[in-house]
């Protein structure tokens, strides 16, 4: 095929056309609104480093539950903040913990609503790491055990998934278990299977209140570097009984999303960071780009990297962009 015999620029030529031959779409459905729970009662603040994202208090997330599902996304997923925290996470596995107690008021009041939950103790510990210490590092085997009670208490108070965030090796297996012993054996579990030591991740430690009191989390996140290593992760995961793997960020990792959607057939979900979002929003308030094209640009680029399922903080706007 060559010019001028043939011309690419005839099946553009018209919104008909190029809409028909379309081959990536996005719908709400592909999009997980993420959603921050407070103590307290009447809140609903906005997040400086997010603008348009907001903590809610639980009284307040029926309000935003019935938006999303007016707008068609039909699923979340909630961090929590607690009121107190400590050296071993308490707060993410006490019975009537925030992410507990929103769970039952979301399943009692928007039933409809798929809630899925995040597993991580990053949000309850007093030192802001991702699981339990042992001479300043984070032990890895004694976390499980804490990522698995978490895990369950999600399930019996009504989630619909959960989501492990942790990154520590051998939790999808125990997570499993856990949940397989106590009867939840339909709860899926979608896991951060790829989750980067990223820079991309500020605005979301300011909206958790989860950022590290000391070092960092490079012994345990993926290091920016390495593709191969994604693939090994994700191997690990799927043979452990993951139902989803996720790939963390996305826009700067779309490369790690095409090599897990050809090496695997469970779904691929991928969490459109809160500093991706940030960037788009900083720009946009500047003036110096088209607010909802980038978004809508960005958002296709993810599923068109072989996304199935896309966790963002923009899953409101692109509905009302879609609805259009």
């Amino acid at each position: 095929m060559v010019f001028p015999e043939y011309r690419p620029r005839r099946m553009r030529q018209n919104e008909t056309i190029r809409s028909m031959i379309r081959e990536t779409h996005l719908s709400p459905d592909q999009l997980v609104f993420p959603l921050f729970v407070l103590p307290g009662k009447g809140q609903r603040e906005e997040v400086s480093s997010m603008p348009g994202v907001f903590r809610f208090s639980i009284d307040q997330l029926q309000q935003e539950a019935k938006e999303c599902l007016t707008l068609g996304i039909r699923s979340v997923i909630l961090f929590g903040l607690p009121e107190k925290k400590d050296a071993i996470g308490s707060g993410a596995y006490a019975r009537n913990g925030i992410i507990q107690k929103a769970i039952k008021e979301l399943k009692n009041k928007v039933p409809e609503l798929n809630v899925i939950t995040d597993v991580c103790l990053c949000e309850y510990t007093d030192h802001g790491h991702c699981g339990c210490l042992q001479n300043n590092e984070v032990d890895n085997d004694a976390t499980l055990e804490l990522l698995a009670k978490t895990a369950l208490s999600h399930a019996e108070a009504g989630a619909d998934m959960v989501a492990p965030s942790d990154m520590m090796d051998g939790r999808i297996s125990e997570i499993r278990s856990a949940l397989d012993e106590n009867s939840y054996h339909m709860t899926p579990i979608m896991s951060y299977a790829v989750k980067y030591a990223s820079a991309f991740y500020g605005p979301f430690r300011d909206a958790a209140d989860c950022s590290p009191q000391f070092g960092d989390r490079r012994s345990y996140q993926m290091d920016p570097a390495n593709s191969r290593e994604a693939l090994r992760e994700a191997t690990l995961d799927v043979e452990e009984g993951a139902d989803v793997l996720m790939v963390k960020p996305a826009v700067a990792y779309l490369d790690i999303i095409r090599q897990l959607r050809d090496e695997f057939d469970l779904p691929i979900a991928a969490y459109h960071v809160s500093g991706e979002y940030a960037m788009i929003k900083a720009a946009a308030e500047k003036g110096w780009i088209d607010e909802e094209r980038v978004m809508a640009e960005t958002l296709l680029s993810i599923r068109r990297a072989g996304a199935d399922i896309i966790l963002t903080y923009f899953a409101k706007d692109m509905a009302k962009l879609l609805a259009k």
